[in-house]
């Protein structure tokens, strides 16, 4: 090969580096909970994002609990999650910088057509009361995820200490909402559901909505950094780009502009102010 085949090689190949490099300067990691990935809402929202921005942004879904253990170890650098409480928690620790609300859906209860449990249009307080005192079957998720989280509130919410009252009948899945439903759908159950996994869920047998519209049963979403302070790895320009973008009128828009079978699964409702 000769002096200027050299040259140009090398040439090349620092180019591609250089390249590889600014393309992953341009991308950032989002943890959520598997609810959010689920719902098909990031399929629709990163694309309009990286044609705005040309940032690419990496999801990493897991449970609520290991959503925010990967951020307080620094392996992201923003979070998208609905479990309000730990989401403070988390910012007033020092791990996250603000906390700014980003949209809203609400929790459902769904349960057979035939509703053993007699709890349809009851409010969500008698009816976990009502299938607590009957024994009928009820999944839970039991995983530590912002939904099984909420599951549990609602139960203390009920006056029900659910750790001393679960027999044969409260039934762990241990695992994502869709396979929480499956699990109800089989065994014919009780199961509390965020709305836009169940819009999003088709294999449905029996169930359907039992109980709905409880203020208590409201699902606030928030979007954090993470601490770059803390974490000097994290891509403060760039996540701070896409908080800004979920929160301004476009993402607002590209939001509400989500829906599966004509039914919109979450409405914006960020006022930018943080928190």
């Amino acid at each position: 090969m000769g002096r200027l085949s050299v040259v140009f090689a090398l040439l090349c190949g620092l180019a591609a580096g250089i390249a590889a490099s600014s393309a992953e300067d341009r991308g950032l990691v989002l943890a959520t909970t598997t609810a959010t990935q689920e719902s098909g809402l990031l399929d629709h929202l990163l694309p309009i994002f990286r044609d705005k921005t040309g940032i690419e942004v990496t999801v990493i879904a897991r449970r609520a609990d290991e959503v925010l253990d990967g951020a307080r170890r620094g392996e992201v650098d923003v979070v998208l999650m609905h479990a309000r409480p730990q989401e403070e928690k988390f910012v007033a620790d020092g791990f996250g910088v603000k906390r700014y609300d980003v949209m809203y859906n609400d929790y459902v209860l769904i349960g057979p057509k035939s509703d053993p449990a007699g709890v349809k249009g009851k409010d969500i307080a008698t009816a976990l009361k009502a299938i607590e005192a009957k024994g009928a079957p009820f999944v839970t998720r039991g995983d530590r995820s912002g939904t099984h989280a909420a599951e549990l509130a609602l139960w203390i919410v009920a006056g029900i200490d659910i750790a001393a009252a679960k027999g044969a009948w409260y039934r762990e899945a241990g695992q994502g909402m869709a396979s929480a439903l499956h699990a109800a759908r089989a065994a014919n159950a009780y199961v509390l559901s965020d709305r836009g996994s169940w819009i999003a869920f088709k294999d449905r047998g029996d169930l359907d909505i039992v109980v709905e519209g409880d203020r208590r049963l409201l699902n606030q979403y928030g979007v954090m950094l993470v601490n770059p302070e803390k974490f000097p790895n994290v891509k403060k320009d760039l996540g701070q780009t896409f908080i800004d973008w979920l929160t301004s009128p476009e993402g607002q828009t590209a939001i509400a502009g989500y829906k599966v079978d004509g039914q919109q699964l979450f409405f914006p409702n960020s006022d930018r102010s943080g928190g």
